[in-house]
């Protein structure tokens, strides 16, 4: 770039041989591009609003890749001379010995609060061979009583232990264990886990438990529909013929939550949308997304959209939906994601009244009825792509609407396609506008 703008300087423009660049005896410069074609009248509106810009971004470019480099080499260099340590009891406490007053006085009393810390929690697997399914641990189901052998021979006792939820599988599993005859080949394992909360002392049972046998997975009334989204699930009602009947939103926030908090909100929230779901007699229907690669976010996005990438707990929202609805004996079913929120947002958001993500909703679960989202005909007067499949066709059409979702809702009714599609709308951007003169245009 830096070769070409002193070759404007000396007034013989040149490019290189292998660029897309071409100049007209005129003066003028194009610039040949895949799906469009870029033109400059003069040599000078092309070196201050192309080139000068271009260089100035690549520069920026390179210098936040050299910046990242520098911090990656840093970063190595730094694992290279140092293994990184694990503290149990967290590094946090351990480093308040000398930065808080009230331990530095009295370094006891902290020695006191760390190894509380490091030996808050127990957990002992099970093996399938023992009596009760562990060796240490053992539950009688008369007295309620749970003991276990310490590393010094003392045995603890736990009476009165019932547990709020579970205690019938609980109870089943023990009894089956103690009564099986060859628990080598048919016994089942049975996990303990005990949490020092000071107090009180939280103890947790840990089974197998069988899948439930009695799942609704009739589709005769329909499904319920359901789109996740990182602050609320928007669920639409789908009729049997693939008809919108309700649809509403389950709203929360994780902003600043920890991961227990967060797993324990999805969990509230799922059982509201089972229990909607038991109400209907209607299977759910959910997208099944791949998070991974979106999760690390973008290094030169805005820090507010990477956030909410990190905080989509999407494969939580999934687990704690599945979990409960198959208690509830509610079928889950998972449909490609492909287009739900496109094609939503462009036949359903205006028809309905409703938010892009009910809308995306309400198409999942049609998806789920084995529906498919044809192309509305307002589209097709101005370009007929009937040759394709209609998830390219609403591909392209979402590169050829590229407005701002609160304008679209106003520039499309699809309930009427003979008043095709209003490009003169008072709020499109300058940028919007070109879009939609290039797309009228090719009307004809």
């Amino acid at each position: 770039m830096k070769k070409v703008k002193e070759s404007f300087r000396k007034g013989k423009p040149t490019f290189p041989k292998n660029t897309s660049f071409l100049i007209q005896s005129s003066g003028i410069v194009s610039l040949s591009l895949p799906k469009k074609t870029m033109i400059w009248l003069t040599f000078y509106s092309f070196e201050h609003s192309y080139l000068d810009r271009k260089i100035k971004n690549t520069k920026a470019k390179i210098g936040r890749l050299k910046h990242r480099f520098d911090r990656l080499q840093q970063k190595k260099e730094k694992l290279q001379k140092s293994v990184p340590s694990a503290v149990f009891g967290t590094k946090k406490l351990f480093r308040s010995q000398f930065t808080k007053e009230e331990f530095v006085t009295h370094h006891e009393g902290w020695k006191t609060l760390f190894s509380a810390a490091r030996n808050k929690q127990m957990m002992i697997s099970g093996r399938k061979d023992a009596r009760c399914g562990n060796f240490v641990f053992q539950y009688n189901i008369e007295k309620q009583e749970l003991s276990f052998s310490s590393i010094h021979g003392n045995v603890w006792t736990f009476p009165f232990l019932m547990f709020p939820y579970g205690q019938d599988i609980v109870n089943h599993v023990v009894d089956a264990q103690i009564a099986c005859k060859q628990k080598k080949k048919y016994g089942q394992p049975i996990s303990w886990s005990i949490e020092d909360h000071g107090v009180y002392y939280l103890i947790k049972c840990m089974v197998d438990v069988e899948p439930n046998p009695y799942i609704n997975f009739s589709k005769s009334d329909g499904v319920i529909g359901v789109d996740c989204n990182y602050d609320h699930l928007a669920w639409v009602n789908v009729s049997k013929d693939g008809n919108y009947l309700e649809s509403g939103s389950l709203s929360f926030s994780l902003e600043g939550k920890c991961s227990g908090a967060i797993t324990k909100i999805l969990e509230a929230e799922a059982i509201r949308l089972v229990e909607l779901a038991v109400r209907k007699n209607k299977p759910i229907v959910l997208e099944k997304l791949d998070t991974t690669l979106s999760k690390t976010g973008n290094k030169y996005d805005s820090k507010k959209r990477n956030r909410r990438k990190s905080m989509f707990a999407y494969r939580k929202m999934i687990d704690a939906i599945q979990n409960r609805a198959n208690k509830m004996g509610v079928d889950v079913k998972q449909v490609n994601p492909a287009y739900t929120s496109i094609s939503g947002k462009m036949k359903y958001m205006r028809k309905f009244g409703v938010s892009i993500h009910q809308a995306a909703a309400f198409t999942i679960g049609r998806r789920g009825l084995g529906y498919q989202e044809k192309v509305p005909n307002v589209f097709k007067t101005y370009m007929d792509l009937t040759n394709m499949h209609h998830w390219k066709q609403w591909n392209i059409w979402n590169k050829q609407l590229a407005v701002r979702t609160h304008v679209l809702y106003t520039l499309i009714d699809v309930n009427r396609p003979h008043d095709g599609i209003n490009g003169s709308h008072m709020e499109l951007t300058e940028e919007e506008r070109k879009g939609m003169r290039k797309l009228l245009a090719y009307k004809g």
